[in-house]
């Protein structure tokens, strides 16, 4: 919270988080949720890099899964939902 605080005081155009729900109690990645959608709600572009994929299905507008070091597919969280052979094959859930 306290990275998230110091990098919007700089009052930037875009934000770009690399695993911030890393090693959180589900609790406080509940709150660093929370505080995305708020920020998102405010007009700041969030890039996420993320693998907790309930945080990143919950906060996206558009997802990116890579594989090998290239896109293997983009959507919205509702075709990701909706493609269960995609969700399986490259995110085994």
């Amino acid at each position: 919270m306290l990275a998230i605080g110091r990098a919007v005081m700089t009052n930037p155009q875009a934000l770009l988080m690399d695993e911030p729900s890393e090693g959180l109690a589900p609790v406080i990645v509940d709150l660093v949720g929370e505080v995305i959608m708020l920020l998102k709600k405010e007009g700041l572009c969030v890039f996420l890099v993320e693998q907790n994929y309930n945080l990143a299905v919950e906060t996206a507008d558009t997802l990116h899964i890579l594989a090998g070091g290239r896109v293997v597919w983009e959507g919205t969280p509702e075709e990701l939902e909706a493609a269960p052979d995609v969700r399986h094959e490259h995110l085994g859930v």
